[in-house]
């Protein structure tokens, strides 16, 4: 009877460490799901040019220095932002000229682009990128652009850049920053990472609410 007993103890010990074993698989799964759900990278090809916003940061600027060394499109333009209030002084004291004032610019340029000019865009948000960049791609004439955008805002940039860009004639290609902070395999090991993670998920979910077809 005592050895029944331990044989039944024993089976359940091990049937209970396979379903534990079992749920931090499934939660592993979930949660690196969840991360990959925010990003996407759309396949790459030769494009007029590669479109960074001021708010992929260095990250940004790396990548697009990489695309352009590798001849997917021959120059780099940098979307800005509204001037902050600091940055309008120090160009007023002529300390840097408006051309160079922007950091990313100058990073980009360090980085070896040869030819990098400046989007100016009145109000910051994507939805208002999206909004500006159809009406500058027609005004030069570009029917190709590379998008930049860091890992976990890339999936939510291509669905607006898709609608922005409906009935136009351009090619919208958005690609994920290599160096982004975001790791969508292992974001919520920091507190960084599940910060992004919640609050990028819930915009992405809004807008596809909102914009069901996008």
């Amino acid at each position: 009877m005592k050895s029944a007993t331990r044989s039944r103890v024993l089976l359940a010990a091990f049937s209970l460490l396979c379903a534990i074993g079992l749920l931090l698989e499934f939660r592993v799964s979930i949660l690196r799901a969840a991360g990959w759900a925010l990003v996407v990278d759309d396949p790459l090809v030769a494009s007029d040019v590669i479109v960074v916003p001021h708010w992929t940061g260095e990250a940004g600027a790396l990548e697009a220095a990489d695309l352009v060394r590798a001849g997917l499109a021959p120059r780099v333009a940098v979307l800005v932002g509204p001037r902050a209030r600091a940055e309008t002084e120090i160009v007023r004291r002529q300390i840097l000229t408006p051309e160079t004032s922007i950091w990313l610019t100058r990073l980009t340029r360090s980085l070896g682009v040869q030819t990098v000019e400046e989007i100016p865009n009145p109000i910051n948000g994507t939805g208002a990128e999206g909004e500006l960049l159809p009406d500058w791609s027609v005004l030069h004439g570009f029917h190709s652009i590379i998008v930049v955008s860091t890992s976990d805002h890339s999936r939510r940039v291509r669905r607006v850049l898709h609608r922005s860009m409906k009935g136009r004639d351009i090619n919208v290609i958005v690609r994920s920053a290599r160096y982004s902070g975001f790791e969508p395999d292992r974001w919520w090991h920091t507190r960084d990472g599940a910060r992004t993670e919640i609050v990028e998920l819930q915009k992405l979910l809004f807008d596809i609410v909102r914009y069901p077809i996008s």
